[in-house]
């Protein structure tokens, strides 16, 4: 997830909030007490918004628009991976050759690990973070705007899903086995204790996250919010300071290439592969609710956005490459949203013009940034859910 700056332009948007009733406040576990635990209470404009003759043919234009990108970029991200990137050889192969800034085997192992630390940072101190940092302070609506997937009520599953991009890379597998070249086994085979305390920390994690409760953008003052942002941290400090250590120990050990090859091989192409294969599905079923309008249409497309969020979120842990060098995490994972952009989008007619860019990717690019932030997953969310379901009509 590429986390943008328009916070306050979201902020802008809301009524505010009512005040929720004495029976459903807590001591939420993070020095201030009596203060609310839910956020049901808190009333969201832009979520308000509803689907009507009147609008459906342009919202449909929309959503088949974005879809149409997110399936173009998912393509894009996997030809670069398994097929060309940059009019070269795959980037798969590069990585595995040790090629452009990667230098060595135990470099490539190196990235692999920082990977799995910037997720396990950013899911502790961003995506759980940042929302319950401003439930604490008082501000209650905007807590509910940083929560990531809100509009879908997905937000768990997207965060335990990125733990698992880290038992992915760790195991070199997707199905929670352990590969025999892979850094779990390496791992195992030289220092068992550390070998523990990972998978302890992977599953400590992933279980904190699930045991939060449901719905998160409503429970963000609970108690099992902190639980996940310890054991987050916990898992950022075993990867940081004791996994990057044991690498740099061993960077002479022939056993790391096998372990880069094995991961490319099993884990990151067959993940990208995934991606391409459930947005093209999601786009189908957006081109379908564009041609016969429906509430059945409408719950197809959600549970598809859901699906094809799977590989999207267990790929966090490997954002680097082409899907950071061209720009595509953005292009497809941008939040928060702006949804008063959005709106001129639904309003303008111009839909194809104002959510696509051309030209060389700078992250430092505000034109570009403003058209990623109305395009990729949680644009098509914000179109298709409303209040944790899929809209109606």
């Amino acid at each position: 997830m590429r986390k943008n700056v328009l916070m306050i332009g979201l902020m802008a948007l809301c009524l505010g909030f009512a005040a929720c009733s004495d029976d459903n406040k807590d001591d939420n576990g993070g020095g201030l007490n009596t203060i609310p635990e839910g956020t049901e209470d808190v009333e969201i404009q832009d979520n308000n918004i509803d689907v009507t003759p009147e609008n459906i043919t342009a919202w449909t234009q929309y959503a088949t628009a974005v879809a149409n990108l997110l399936t173009k970029d998912a393509s894009d991200l996997n030809k670069a991976w398994s097929v060309s990137y940059n009019d070269g050889e795959p980037y798969a192969q590069t990585f595995k050759d040790f090629g452009g800034e990667y230098q060595s085997a135990a470099a490539c192992v190196q990235q692999i690990v920082d990977g799995c630390i910037d997720i396990a940072s950013e899911v502790g101190t961003a995506k759980i973070g940042e929302p319950r940092d401003l439930w604490e302070a008082g501000k209650y609506t905007e807590a509910v705007y940083a929560v990531e997937s809100w509009y879908s009520w997905h937000s768990i599953d997207d965060y335990s899903n990125n733990i698992l991009s880290i038992r992915n890379a760790f195991n070199g597998t997707r199905n929670n086995q352990e590969a025999a070249h892979s850094l779990a086994a390496f791992t195992k085979a030289v220092d068992e204790g550390l070998y523990a305390s990972v998978k302890l920390r992977i599953e400590a994690a992933y279980n904190a996250i699930k045991g939060m409760n449901a719905p998160f953008r409503s429970h963000i003052g609970n108690p099992t919010v902190l639980k996940a942002m310890v054991a987050c941290s916990e898992l950022v400090d075993v990867l940081q300071n004791n996994l990057t250590t044991f690498v740099i120990a061993h960077a002479d050990d022939d056993e790391l290439e096998a372990i880069v090859h094995n991961y490319v091989d099993q884990v990151v192409l067959p993940t990208y592969a995934d991606l391409v294969s459930k947005t093209t599905l999601l786009r189908q079923s957006i081109v379908e609710l564009s041609q016969q309008p429906s509430s059945a249409a409408f719950k197809r497309a959600a549970d598809l956005w859901i699906e094809a969020r799977e590989p999207w979120e267990t790929s966090e842990a490997f954002l680097f490459g082409p899907v950071a060098d061209l720009g595509l995490d953005p292009n497809m994972d941008s939040w928060p949203l702006d949804v008063d952009a959005i709106k001129g989008v639904l309003e303008s007619g111009k839909i194809e013009e104002l959510i696509k860019w051309e030209g060389e990717y700078s992250e430092d690019n505000e034109d570009i940034e403003a058209v990623q932030n109305v395009r990729g997953f949680h644009t098509l969310e914000f179109l298709l859910f409303k209040n944790g379901k899929a809209r109606s009509y």
